[in-house]
């Protein structure tokens, strides 16, 4: 191709990528083209423990801990999770150890039937340098590029769009494994495509199946995080939260972890310090067990990409636990610290979940000097609370109050365009209600809807991973209704931004849910052939406009 010596780089897994095309130079997102091949690297070994776990489990051998590491070395890779290229080379490092074990497993049972290994890709035997130099040498050897231009664009495309939608899934995954849930299915599946990746399937046909069969996997890993979340947390629970500041000394809580954020509030326990909620940490608020606790004050802020200009503003000590982070400014950079896997260079990283350095730190910051006016939003809106009023909603639907449901959600993210779902939101008729979730809320959550009936017209169903949620009351509202999804008076107008969304996405498409309209731009693997497949068999098709999108869905 022609051009290519020249790029640093090549990355367009987000919306967000250069020119819609791709990153050459740096990411978008802040990460520098060192990270984004040791990235390239860390999957290659990935696809490797992928091809011997996938053999090893069809030999009936499997290991809890090479699942485990599947899962982090993928959701390492997700944007906006780690720009630490030290962090990355010492998980190439432990995933190579998970090939190994994996390796064995399978060498194993195949002595134990009396049977030779089967010759393995290359990616099995790869051996990363000593040091990040060396590996980035190595890095710059492989990635898509080389499959575009060995197998066309069609066939690259649709292998990466199954690398995100793992990526996204093992997100799911990692959270449930920190509460100690598992689901072998999930892991074997992470496995077989993987195989499937290292040995360049090219097959349009295999490849397209290989997608629809990661959003049932993601489905499964949703579930499994659902189970997690409600069966440590308890379900949430509709729940005014308040969205202005206390007076006092304060922490902030931004990413996804539920548990770091238990963690935390059981330490900053007698110590004044009010912790908020930030982004898609918002939903916490209304589990029961967390909420419990007095000094969870609320929420401050948005959506992840206005954290730049929010964190400045945070008079304590902030927490990131996952994606999404970017650069810090040098204004927060000594007051913002980094658990799990997400991590930044020149950011404070607390690996064993001693938040001692966080809670010194909003100590010594000066904290809110004075109780802003009270304002509230309502959150809390899981299937088990719109089930409860499930006949009150099929009612209301029967009767014509409701006329039509909005699931208006998604990751939120910078670009230009995303004011849609604002305005798309604000011009829905009185007579529908909104569904929304993901950080893409936050485009609309603080207007007033009011309400049809006493039933609100925005129910915020929670985080990313609450799709599982909103699928299983669409559900429900098909069997009460006799019919199926597709026949339900139900719109999804979804916004993406990373790889979360995508496996969502091929979830959808999985349980074969129709005429999405998904936005601001679509993915940038999508060749027009692709999109073509998509367009004829689920009718998805790019956002336009508000008026337009509602007189087409509405008429």
């Amino acid at each position: 191709m022609k051009g290519e010596e020249s790029m640093d780089m090549f990355c367009y897994q987000c919306e967000q990528t250069a020119k819609g095309t791709g990153c050459t130079l740096q990411g978008v997102c802040g990460k520098d083209s060192v990270t984004a091949t040791l990235q390239d690297l860390l999957l290659h070994i990935t696809k490797g423990l992928g091809v011997y776990a996938h053999r090893a489990r069809e030999m009936g051998r499997t290991d809890s801990g090479v699942n485990a590491k599947t899962s982090e070395a993928l959701f390492t890779t997700i944007t906006n999770v780690n720009f630490h290229p030290d962090r990355v080379a010492e998980m190439i490092e432990e995933t190579v150890l998970a090939r190994e074990v994996a390796r064995d497993l399978y060498e194993d049972a195949c002595r134990e039937r009396g049977e030779k290994p089967s010759p393995v890709p290359p990616h099995c035997v790869f051996a990363p340098a000593p040091e990040v130099g060396g590996m980035v040498d190595q890095g710059r050897a492989i990635g898509v590029l080389s499959r575009r231009e060995k197998y066309g664009d069609d066939a690259a495309g649709l292998q990466e769009l199954l690398t995100y939608g793992l990526k996204g899934t093992a997100a799911y995954m990692d959270h449930a494994h920190v509460l100690g849930l598992d689901d072998d299915r999930v892991s074997g599946f992470f496995h077989k495509a993987l195989d499937a990746l290292a040995r360049e399937e090219s097959d349009l046909a295999t490849l397209t199946q290989l997608c629809l069969q990661c959003g049932e996997a993601n489905l499964g890993a949703m579930k499994l995080l659902d189970e997690a979340n409600t069966g440590t947390y308890g379900h949430p629970e509709p729940t005014r939260v308040r969205i202005t500041a206390l007076k006092g000394k304060a922490i902030l809580v931004s990413g996804h972890d539920l548990k770091d954020l238990e963690m935390l509030l059981k330490q900053t326990e007698g110590t004044g310090i009010n912790v908020y909620t930030h982004g898609e940490m918002l939903p916490c608020n209304a589990y029961p067990a967390l909420k419990k606790y007095p000094h969870l004050a609320g929420n401050y802020g948005g959506a992840w990409q206005d954290q730049q200009k929010e964190f400045d503003r945070f008079p304590g000590a902030i927490l990131m636990t996952t994606n999404c982070i970017q650069k810090p400014a040098s204004t927060y950079i000594e007051r913002i610290f980094t658990t799990g896997l997400v991590a930044f260079p020149g950011v404070t990283h607390i690996a064993d979940k001693n938040f001692k350095p966080v809670i010194d730190s909003a100590l010594e910051s000066p904290g809110f000097t004075e109780t802003e006016p009270e304002k509230f939003i309502t959150i809390g809106f899981g299937r088990n609370a719109v089930l409860s009023v499930a006949d009150q909603v099929i009612g209301a639907v029967k009767t014509g109050a409701i006329r039509h449901f909005f699931l208006v959600g998604g990751c939120d993210g910078a670009r230009s365009g995303r004011n849609y779902y604002t305005d798309f939101a604000k011009a829905v008729p009185d007579d529908c209600v909104i569904l929304t979730l993901a950080c893409g809320k936050y485009r609309f959550n603080k207007l007033d809807f009011g309400d049809i009936g006493g039933i609100p017209r925005l129910l915020d169903m929670g985080q990313c991973n609450d799709a599982y949620s909103a699928i299983v009351v669409a559900s429900a509202l098909a069997d009460a209704f006799g019919a199926g999804v597709n026949d339900l008076p139900l719109s999804l107008i979804l916004s993406w931004y990373e790889q979360k969304a995508v496996a969502i996405l091929l979830s959808l498409l999985h349980l074969g849910i129709k005429n999405i309209k998904l936005g601001p731009s679509l993915p940038a693997c999508l060749t027009p052939n692709t999109l073509g497949v998509l367009v004829k068999n689920f009718g998805i098709a790019p956002v336009s406009t508000p008026e337009e999108d509602l007189k087409e869905i509405l008429g």
